[in-house]
């Protein structure tokens, strides 16, 4: 049976209209788009916003990004203008928070030039706020994620930038001689940017004083407690060179740990094209895991948390050696496909280099050439994946040059659904279609009016204990909808809720009955310990 269809065009969701012209082999023409999952207008359902890009060989063609506005019946409308979101730069990625708190979502954009920041006035439309919020990227930024390391209650923000664009780079790496897109080497990387929210949207450049000085080739980011000490630390995969995990040292600072506690590099000691970041507990032992996507040649690596703190290379035992190690990997999300208690994986997969044209592509013939399927692993709840291309779908069955991956509820039916983007431009909505049956909550941790990026929530049901993390960006380039959504198969009653925090402070709550969205508060809960 396959459990993800593809529901775009009922969805109401058009392709662009004119063809993708072929490549011109500069790099940035193979690392977008990015979108977002979240509810842009605060009427309780999830839009759709897609980061857009111009088409190869006409960089002043207008490119703006698109807004998606969700309707009865899961009937999407482009929003003219994007209500203020149709960001004029070269889009790569999205982020999006309360960086206010006042309870709307506001979204940063990361484009390959000037980088925006559009404050919601509360009614779904948007105002650039960049030039008074004091955040200056001009560079390539190629994904963002809003997270609160100071503890002090704001959302502040970390920018990953890229390399340094220079179009004058040709790269003829085949026997053939004939051009191809270079690597990130043949480039320069820069540090990433750390930006403290100051309050009232306005934000500092504290990189230098935080220790964020590395120049890396930076992909994506995913900011969460990996060193449970009740501070957020920051994951940042790497392409091409080793990943890093800034760790918080709670006094303003991070250090780098990524070598000693084993994300740094696969368990071979390589440094791989690390593209995309999935944390989850894929093992059911209460600490998130982490799969980090890469290049054809290179597995999608599966770090494992052990109980000393490290991580450890996993991915063969798993089930997620050989199965990825023929395809290009860049987004990625860990989701409870079918509500029964663990965690699944689904990849988007996209080359870099020209390869032979898979069946069913149908892209320009330039770009076929760079095609292919995603992929589907289901879990068999103790951590072993087995490929799952028929129950994939729509989601497996279209070859394509596939980049952004955003996971979230779309229809408001209790399963966790799927948008994706592609190098033209393309949204795809795939809806779950997962036999019904299994039971199912989902909880949305407020801290104030705002979500509780970086929290860590747990349930116990069914004699088994479940957790998940509050993301405020992972993936690559995406922002999904930020709800912890737990799959309970067969148990009809959670015995309890637990919300550890940003600010390390733990609080337990009651759940009254399943299948439903529970919104807990912080300060409203039975206090049982802090960090």
């Amino acid at each position: 049976m396959a459990y993800l269809v593809d529901v775009t065009t009922a969805s109401g969701i058009p392709d662009p209209a004119s063809p993708w012209p072929d490549g011109l082999y500069r790099i940035h023409e193979i690392t977008t788009s990015g979108l977002a999952l979240f509810d842009a207008d605060g009427d309780g359902d999830l839009d759709a916003f897609i980061v857009c890009h111009p088409p190869p060989g006409n960089p002043d063609a207008p490119a703006p990004d698109r807004l998606f506005r969700n309707g009865p019946g899961m009937r999407f409308e482009e929003v003219p203008g994007a209500g203020g979101l149709a960001d004029p730069g070269h889009g790569n990625g999205a982020a999006v928070g309360d960086v206010e708190n006042d309870g709307d979502l506001d979204v940063f954009v990361c484009n390959l030039g000037k980088d925006s920041l559009y404050r919601n006035a509360g009614d779904g439309s948007f105002a650039d706020a960049t030039s008074r919020s004091g955040i200056d990227e001009r560079g390539w930024s190629s994904g963002a994620a809003f997270l609160d390391f100071d503890r002090d209650g704001d959302l502040d923000l970390y920018v990953v930038h890229y390399v340094v664009d220079d179009p004058s780079r040709v790269c003829r790496p085949g026997r053939d001689e004939k051009r191809e897109y270079c690597g990130p080497s043949r480039y320069e990387s820069v540090p990433d940017a750390l930006y403290r929210n100051e309050g009232e949207a306005t934000f500092t450049d504290v990189s230098r004083a935080a220790g964020i000085v590395a120049p890396r080739a930076g992909l994506a980011v995913a900011c969460l407690d990996l060193t449970a000490d009740g501070w957020v630390d920051i994951l940042v995969a790497n392409d091409r060179q080793p990943n890093l995990l800034h760790v918080n040292r709670r006094d303003g600072t991070f250090v780098d740990e990524g070598l000693e506690r084993g994300v740094a590099l696969s368990g071979g000691g390589d440094t791989e094209a690390s593209m995309g970041i999935a944390p989850g507990d894929v093992n059911a032992d209460g600490r998130l895991d982490l799969v980090v996507t890469a290049l054809a040649g290179e597995t999608a690596t599966l770090y494992l948390a052990a109980e000393s703190g490290a991580y450890v290379d996993r991915s063969a035992p798993a089930g997620l050696g050989g199965s990825t190690l023929a395809r290009t990997s860049w987004g990625a999300c860990l989701l409870d496909i079918e509500n029964d208690g663990d965690l699944d994986l689904a990849l988007t997969n996209g080359r870099i280099a020209r390869g032979p044209v898979p069946p069913g592509a149908k892209l320009e013939p330039f770009w076929n050439e760079y095609a292919e399927t995603n992929q589907l692993f289901l879990n068999d709840g103790k951590g072993l994946f087995r490929e799952a291309a028929t129950e994939g779908g729509s989601f497996t069955a279209e070859p394509g040059t596939w980049r952004a991956l955003a996971a979230g509820d779309l229809d408001g039916d209790g399963d966790v659904d799927l948008a994706a983007a592609d190098l033209a431009n393309r949204l795809r909505l795939f809806r779950n279609d997962a036999p019904r049956g299994h039971h199912w909550l989902r909880i949305r941790a407020l801290t104030g009016k705002r979500d509780a990026l970086g929290a860590l929530v747990a349930i116990e049901a069914g004699g088994r204990r479940q957790v998940r993390p509050i993301l405020g960006g992972s993936s690559y380039a995406s922002s999904s909808e930020p709800v912890a959504h737990f799959g309970l198969g067969a148990a009809v009653a959670v015995s309890s809720v637990e919300v550890t925090w940003p600010d390390g402070k733990t609080e337990r709550f009651a759940a009254a009955g399943v299948d439903r969205t529970l919104t807990v508060r912080q300060g409203e809960g039975r206090a049982v310990a802090s960090r």
